[in-house]
C-alpha cells in the first residue's frame, strides 16, 4: 500500500511540476535515538527555486532545534533517501510540498494512512474547503487571503469599481483556484472580468498573451500565475512597455527577485519578507545572511517555523502520534511564527491563522542591493482586527471533517 501510494505521489509531482527532488518527511526511531524527519520540496521546473530556499529554511530550523537540546532529548536527523526511509519504516509524519496538486495527493495517501501531513507551501482554497481532511494542516495563507490581501489595497486605490481586468491564470489546481478566488472578489467589489486567459505551466514566451492585452486595453492586469512564470510574465510585461498597471494575486520574492529592479511594479501579496520588522524576524534574517550570504526568501521562513512548529507540538505533547499531534493544534496552540501576532491553528479546517502583507516596488535608485527594491506595506489585518477577516468564513467554506 505505501509503494503504491508513494508512486502515486511521484507520477503526480512529475505531472504538475516537472522533475522534482521529492522525499517523504519519515519521524522514526533510528541510530542513536534520532528522529529522523525527511523533507518533500521541487527543486527544478516551475517552482524548484523556491524549493531551494524552502531547503535553506529547513535545514536551519533543524541545526538550531538540534542545538537547543533537539525534541523530547532526541536530535532531529534530516533523511535524504525518504524513499527507502518509508518502505522500511513507514511514515510517521509528512511536511512539505509547494505545488498545490501535489499537495492533494499526498493529503490523499496520509488520510488513508492516518498519518498526519503538515502542507507548508501550498496555497489552494480546495486545500482547506472540499477537498480538506483532518490529517492535513496548512501553514501557508491560502488563495482567499492573497487575493483580499492586494483587493484592499486596490480598494484604496479605486482601482476596482468599474474597471476593466484581464487575468492571467496558471492552468493546474492552484491557478484555477486563484481565479475562482479573484472573481469572486471582483463581483463583490463592482470589477469587470473581460477576459482571462489559461497558461499552461511551461509556457516560456508569453508575447502571444501580450499581445491580446494590448488589444483588450483594460485597466488592470491581473498575474494568476505561479513560479518562476510570474518572472517571465514581468520581464516580458516590461519589454513590452503596456501602459496597463499590472498587479499579482500570488507572487513569491525569489520570483520578484529574479525579474529585477525596473521590470516588477504594482502591488502584489506575502505571507512574508525579510523587512518584517519583528525582533524574531530579524533574527532569523541576521542569522540566515551570515549562514548563507543572502537574506531569506519567504518559503524558507516558512520551512523554518513549520519545523519548529512541528518542534514545539512534539515537545509538549511528548509525542509523535499523529492523534496527539492533531488533537494538539485543534485546541488553539499558539506558535511564534516571527510576525507581530502570534500564530494558531483553526480546529475546522485546520488553516494556520496569521498576518499576510502587501508590497509595492520602492522609487528607482532606492535599493541598497539587488533584494532591497521591494517596499514592504503594513501587516493585514490590522492589529484591531481579527486574524481571521480576510480567509473563507466557516458558512463560505465547503470543508468537513
Amino acid at each position: 500500500m505505501i509503494r503504491h501510494d508513494r508512486r502515486r505521489v511521484l507520477q503526480a509531482g512529475a505531472a504538475i511540476a516537472g522533475t522534482c527532488a521529492l522525499g517523504f518527511p519519515t519521524i522514526a526511531r533510528g541510530q542513536a535515538d534520532k528522529l529522523k524527519i525527511g523533507h518533500l520540496t521541487p527543486l527544478t521546473g516551475f517552482l524548484g527555486a523556491l524549493g531551494e530556499y524552502a531547503v535553506l529554511g529547513i535545514r536551519m530550523a533543524e541545526e538550531e532545534i538540534n542545538q537547543a537540546g533537539g525534541v523530547m532529548g532526541r536530535q532531529i536527523a534530516a533523511a535524504t533517501k525518504a524513499q527507502r526511509m518509508l518502505e522500511r519504516d513507514g511514515a510517521t509524519v509528512v511536511m512539505g510540498e509547494i505545488n498545490s496538486a501535489s499537495a492533494l495527493t499526498i493529503s490523499q495517501v496520509a488520510d488513508r494512512n492516518k498519518r498526519l501531513f503538515m502542507s507548508i507551501g501550498a496555497r489552494s482554497d480546495a486545500l482547506r474547503g472540499k477537498s480538506c481532511n483532518r490529517y492535513m494542516f496548512h501553514v501557508d495563507i491560502p488563495n482567499t487571503v492573497m487575493v483580499n490581501a492586494v483587493g484592499k489595497a486596490l480598494l484604496r486605490d479605486n482601482m476596482v469599481k468599474g474597471k476593466k481586468f484581464v487575468t492571467l491564470t496558471a492552468d493546474y489546481v492552484f491557478g484555477h483556484d486563484l481565479l475562482r478566488a479573484a472573481k469572486i472578489f471582483f463581483a463583490a467589489n463592482d470589477g469587470n472580468l473581460i477576459d482571462d486567459e489559461l497558461v499552461a505551466t511551461d509556457v516560456t514566451d508569453f508575447s502571444p498573451y501580450l499581445l491580446k492585452i494590448r488589444q483588450a486595453k483594460p485597466d488592470v492586469v491581473c498575474s494568476n500565475l505561479a513560479g518562476n512564470q510570474v518572472t517571465n510574465l514581468i520581464k516580458q510585461y516590461a519589454e513590452y512597455g503596456l501602459p496597463f498597471p499590472i498587479v499579482g494575486f500570488n507572487l513569491n520574492t525569489a520570483d520578484a527577485w529574479a525579474a529585477g529592479e525596473g521590470n516588477l511594479s504594482g502591488t502584489w501579496p506575502t505571507v512574508w519578507h525579510h523587512d518584517v520588522d519583528t525582533p524574531g524576524s530579524k533574527t532569523f534574517v541576521a542569522a540566515f545572511i551570515k549562514k548563507y550570504g543572502k537574506p531569506p526568501e519567504n518559503h524558507a521562513w516558512i520551512e523554518y517555523v513549520s519545523l519548529k512548529i512541528m518542534a514545539q507540538a512534539m515537545s509538549e505533547t511528548k509525542s509523535t502520534d499523529s492523534e496527539a499531534l492533531i488533537a494538539y493544534f485543534e485546541k488553539g496552540a499558539q506558535f511564534d511564527i516571527l510576525k507581530a501576532r502570534k500564530g494558531w491553528f483553526r480546529s475546522w479546517d485546520h488553516q494556520l491563522m496569521q498576518e499576510a502583507y502587501p508590497f509595492t516596488v520602492k522609487p528607482k535608485g532606492q535599493a541598497k542591493n539587488k533584494w532591497d527594491f521591494l517596499a514592504l506595506g503594513p501587516a493585514i489585518p490590522g492589529a484591531d482586527e481579527s486574524l481571521e477577516v480576510l480567509a473563507p468564513t466557516r458558512e463560505q467554506n465547503p470543508c468537513t471533517m
